[in-house]
């Protein structure tokens, strides 16, 4: 079985959380793909969230991770690209849903709300589930019909 492609992004504050999924990930033997940033070129999170949501759109990438301060600001950046849709995890219950229920590949985190143990284990169920249908599958279609607005 193929390895999911995983493009991974963060501003400054987002940075140290970033680099622990990061180095998580690649020991998982997951194929990392780390758009940024890094210590000497600070940038805001919507110039990153836009950069990787839009790679996320072309298909390259079958999931994305983006992280800020909260987490918050990349989620609302990364949806404002058409045919994304990110979802904000700090617990077990979300992580799983934004895939299984919302078909989410992109999830955000922050750095000043979850440490990074938590994090790998938020990363790891996100990445170990599919999206499911079923009931969900119509919601999401109309969540997609958004984008033609």
């Amino acid at each position: 079985m193929n390895k999911i492609k995983v493009i991974l992004g963060a501003d400054h504050l987002g940075l140290p959380l970033k680099n622990s999924i990061k180095e998580h990930l690649m020991n998982n033997n997951y194929e990392v793909e780390d758009i940024g940033v890094n210590e000497n070129n600070p940038i805001d999170y919507p110039d990153i969230g836009e950069k990787l949501a839009k790679e996320i759109a072309s298909t390259k990438f079958q999931r994305g991770i983006l992280f800020c301060g909260t987490g918050a600001g990349m989620a609302i950046v990364a949806n404002k690209v058409k045919g994304v849709r990110a979802v904000c995890i700090n617990d077990p219950y979300t992580a799983e849903r934004a895939i299984a229920s919302n078909n989410a590949q992109v999830v955000t985190m922050g750095t000043l709300i979850t440490g990074p143990e938590v994090a790998k284990k938020l990363v790891d169920i996100w990445l170990s589930n599919e999206f499911q249908g079923g009931g969900s599958a119509k919601k999401v279609e109309k969540i997609n019909n958004l984008d033609q607005l």
